[in-house]
């Protein structure tokens, strides 16, 4: 594959403090698994660590991508979608929140291909107008979906016919497992948004937005599963098609 054939894929960063040699400091970083999956996709991976932003920075951003991942991370702040924090939800991260918010919107304004993980797919329902469960525990009872101290559960999940998620990965004929590590969960759906995914006892496990050429985010960690990378390609695919028809 040529360089020109590869497009770039912007990946939105953790910002915390971090300890490194002698320094212990604040720093954006990104586990490797994310970018490695970006590249064996066949895409060039470029981090987006959260800074000042505004319409008119995330727009300039946007039109340096191909495409986009809003990637896992800290519980997006429940004031942003009219709730006071559950004692298990995370300080809230201001500075990421705002900027993954305003990219988000300036990809779907732009038609950018995306792909939101985990903390992605609450960033997608939060900020076309949808709610979270704070704490998954309080509702189905368990703590399947995060076992705790970095260890990803396996689940389960249930693919809606005629959607972008199962021409990507229903094509199989055992049930689709996925690894997961999340407490929170979508509750009431974004309008516009399509629910794509869920488990047996109705957690929302993929959602996509059909007005746009490739907006896919699910609640799992694909990243984690470096033996299937379908869904990076998915987007890696759409990010090089919307490159070509621009061009």
């Amino acid at each position: 594959m040529s360089v020109s054939d590869r497009p770039i894929i912007g990946l939105t960063t953790y910002l915390e403090q971090a300890q490194t040699g002698v320094w212990d400091v604040p720093a954006s970083f990104l586990p490797k698994s994310y970018f490695e999956a970006i590249t064996r996709a066949g895409g060039i991976a470029v981090l987006l660590p959260p800074q000042p932003v505004s319409p008119e920075i995330a727009r300039q951003v946007i039109q340096g991508l191909d495409g986009l991942v809003i990637t896992g991370g800290k519980d997006f702040n429940p004031a942003r979608y009219g709730q006071e924090p559950h004692p298990t939800t995370d300080e809230p991260r201001l500075d990421r929140d705002a900027w993954e918010d305003e990219i988000l919107r300036q990809a779907i304004e732009s038609d950018l291909p995306f792909l939101g993980i985990c903390r992605g797919a609450q960033v997608l329902n939060v900020a076309l107008g949808g709610s979270l469960h704070q704490h998954l525990p309080d509702i189905v009872g368990h703590t399947g979906y995060q076992a705790g101290g970095g260890i990803f559960n396996r689940v389960t999940v249930d693919l809606e016919a005629d959607t972008k998620i199962y021409g990507m990965l229903g094509d199989q004929t055992e049930p689709l497992s996925v690894p997961v590590y999340h407490h929170q969960a979508i509750d009431r759906i974004a309008e516009g948004l399509v629910v794509s995914a869920h488990t047996s006892d109705g957690v929302i496990q993929a959602v996509e937005l059909p007005t746009v050429a490739f907006g896919v985010a699910v609640q799992w960690h694909p990243e984690a599963a470096p033996e299937d990378i379908r869904l990076f390609e998915g987007l890696v695919n759409a990010a090089r098609h919307n490159r070509k028809a621009l061009a």
